[in-house]
């Protein structure tokens, strides 16, 4: 059985920057441990497999995987793969499409050559105090943020956000691996476990997304779920209405920029995040 297969940089400006994705289309007869292995050996942060598609309806369902496990919502796959179905796969190159996640549909809009996505309504999770948090890293009281709150949000899935100071405090951040892993377990309410970090620079919003995967501390280079879950953040937090563009990835060069459209009014949440993707590659995978 060969799987036709592309190869993208999402939230990324030029290629090689961003984030890597891979896109496998007619994977509906595909097991779910045949996803993971062939997600496991292509060894992306994410990977999708386009298990329907409905041109005539604008529409797909795909699955969304990381080397370890399915993931229910992620934004960098659901942008990359969106635009591969708009831009390469469907004939009439829709501007407007709806792609099922495991979560429910998510509407999908491409102008010019930014892709972008609705995020649902968030879930603001437990606050943290920054005594808790300094246990596992070499952040001080003074790297904080006093104006906001450490607090994990969800829109499918969670992470948590955690306001620095200044850039240097950003920069050189370090987790210890086994005491980040049992304070994750012990506080995490959702099985997806991550710690997104942030601050302003001389107005620019900059971030790193840190996680555990194979027993390791891992970096993203762009991570489109948390960067709604930090646009809820910010709307409720910082302002009732933003645009502007999430810097990540400039720690581990795969420079990404991720847009911010959001806007809170009486309660509800209008978060929606873009980028540009970058064809790479295209071929043929043998199951």
């Amino acid at each position: 059985m060969k799987l036709p297969f592309y190869i993208v940089d999402v939230f990324a400006e030029k290629k090689y920057t961003g984030n890597q994705l891979a896109v496998f289309l007619d994977a509906e007869a595909l097991s779910t441990e045949e996803m993971q292995k062939i997600a496991r050996e292509i060894n992306f942060a994410e990977s999708t497999f386009i298990t329907k598609i409905q041109p005539e309806k604008n529409s797909a369902a795909i699955r969304i995987f990381t080397v370890e496990y399915e993931m229910k919502f992620a934004g960098h796959p659901i942008i990359g793969t969106s635009w591969v179905l708009m831009n390469k796969i469907v004939e009439s190159q829709p501007r407007n499409f709806n792609l099922s996640v495991p979560i429910g549909e998510i509407p999908i809009q491409q102008t010019e050559d930014l892709v972008w996505l609705q995020a649902a309504q968030p879930e603001f999770l437990d606050v943290f105090s920054k005594e808790e948090f300094l246990s596992f890293n070499n952040l001080s009281n003074d790297d904080f943020d006093d104006k906001l709150p450490i607090q994990e949000v969800t829109t499918g899935s969670a992470f948590v956000i955690v306001p620095l100071k200044n850039i240097k405090a950003l920069k050189d951040l370090n987790l210890e691996l086994i005491k980040t892993k049992e304070w994750l377990l012990a506080n995490c309410k959702t099985n997806h476990r991550a710690l997104y970090f942030y601050c302003f620079d001389n107005g620019k919003l900059i971030s790193r997304m840190l996680y555990i995967e194979n027993n390791q501390i891992m970096e993203d280079a762009a991570t489109g779920s948390a960067s709604t879950c930090l646009q809820a953040f910010l709307l409720k937090y910082h302002s009732p209405e933003i645009k502007t563009i999430n810097h990540q990835g400039d720690f581990i060069n795969r420079s990404s920029q991720i847009y911010f459209d959001g806007k809170l009014s009486e309660n509800h949440f209008d978060i929606k995040i873009g980028g540009k993707t970058q064809f790479i590659a295209k071929g043929e995978w043998e199951v």
